[in-house]
């Protein structure tokens, strides 16, 4: 009676396509965009900035060499244009010539700048926007990278004449060696996205069928006829639930899809490639492999999620009184969802206890977190799982207890 009645609901949802284009193919489209479209996007913002030659105004005079190294293009021993230099242009106000619009950056020289190392310490005013992405990753970019070059090759120079070598400048060297493992290193810096998508997409899906199966029933007056019938009151919302959780782990292997295609198009756009665009691209778009024991706490975690929301869902969407009562209810749980997961972009931060995992919800995105960046946890998914399934028991009988009242069932 179970399977029929989550038969009976789910027919009811496939009817609609728009539904059904929703749970499937809005992550498949969406995940890819955030992961894959996003990065690539900033990074050709980043990197034609840098191929773009803007204009650097300048107050004064500036010494030759400094001039040279502003104007000059980059590039790579085959051609290809790294960046490209500045176009110089006088200006007698640098402030004002930045705010109107005339350059994007300019440089005054407040005191000499030096032609050789010893000469005195000379200082360059750079006036630009400083809370403009565009210009700090432009013309303020170019400033800052010629200047301490400039300022590296005077040292150099100096260090010549003294029987130095470039080794001076740094008697410790450096080495920063990734000990972090190779799945982490793949997964890139936005891949505390893959949960809160993971579950947004998790109560995109369910929403549609628990709404549908409880208020809408109630408004078109097919729900009486169910509880009438000779079906117990615990098989009706044992159904529902079902009906609702499959639906909502579809989205989730949707998304789950969606992820492991973004990774493998990063992989085929940044191979062989480089540059800013491609740097940053690899940096924030990451890709998502799994082993078998990953997969399978995954799955655990969604499935168990998905079963708290959607317990979640039939309990509120019984208690309303209509279907747009219960749409105005569910939609806070949004933000239950996006605002603890925007946290998790500063997990390293936090000083975790193994109490956080067993808290509902955040502790599943915690742990699939960790899965993504290669982490398998059994201390820590297992509570994670057990914290859903108590609060899916739990709003599972809340549900049960509106069911059997006739107060709660006829309140439209």
């Amino acid at each position: 009676m179970v399977w029929r009645i989550a038969a009976r609901d789910l027919l009811s949802t496939l009817r609609d396509r728009r539904t059904v284009a929703a749970t499937v193919l809005m992550p498949m489209i969406l995940i890819p965009l955030f992961t894959l479209g996003l990065p690539l996007m900033l990074g050709g913002f980043i990197g034609g900035q840098q191929q773009e030659r803007q204009k650097l105004g300048v107050v004064g005079t500036l010494p030759q060499t400094l001039r040279s190294a502003l104007t000059r293009d980059e590039t790579l021993p085959d051609g290809t244009l790294v960046r490209a230099g500045l176009q110089l242009v006088a200006v007698t106000d640098a402030r004002r010539a930045v705010q109107s619009g005339e350059v994007e950056a300019a440089v005054q020289a407040t005191a000499a700048i030096p032609t050789e190392a010893g000469q005195g310490r000379g200082r360059l005013e750079v006036y630009a926007k400083l809370n403009n992405m565009r210009t700090q990753t432009g013309a303020y970019s170019k400033v800052r990278d010629v200047v301490d070059t400039y300022n590296r090759t005077l040292t150099l120079a100096r260090l010549k004449t003294l029987g130095l070598g470039e080794q001076a400048l740094t008697p410790v060297t450096v080495a920063p060696v990734d000990a972090s493992p190779p799945q982490e290193q793949r997964s890139g810096q936005l891949a505390f996205l893959i949960p809160m998508l993971m579950l947004q997409f998790i109560l995109s899906g369910a929403m549609a069928t628990a709404v549908d199966a409880t208020a809408g029933e109630k408004e078109r007056g097919t729900l009486e006829s169910l509880l009438v019938s000779p079906v117990r009151r615990s098989e009706v919302v044992a159904g529902k639930l079902l009906a609702t959780t499959l639906t909502a782990l579809t989205s989730a292997s949707f998304s789950v899809l969606g992820f492991v295609l973004s990774g493998l198009l990063v992989a085929r756009l940044t191979t062989g490639r480089s540059g800013p665009s491609s740097d940053i691209t690899q940096a924030l778009g990451g890709q998502l492999t799994l082993t078998l024991g990953g997969t399978l706490a995954l799955l655990g975690l969604a499935l168990s999620a998905a079963l708290l929301i959607s317990a979640l869902l039939i309990a509120v969407g019984i208690y309303a009184r209509s279907f747009k009562e219960a749409q105005t209810y569910i939609a806070p749980l949004s933000l239950a969802i996006v605002l603890p997961a925007v946290m998790l972009q500063f997990s390293d931060f936090l000083s975790l206890s193994a109490g956080i995992y067993l808290v509902p919800l955040f502790g599943a995105m915690l742990s699939i977190l960790e899965l993504v960046r290669g982490v398998v946890a059994p201390p820590h998914i297992l509570p994670a799982i057990l914290a859903n399934l108590v609060g899916a028991a739990l709003l599972g009988a809340l549900a049960l207890r509106s069911f059997n009242r006739e107060e709660v069932i006829f309140r439209n």
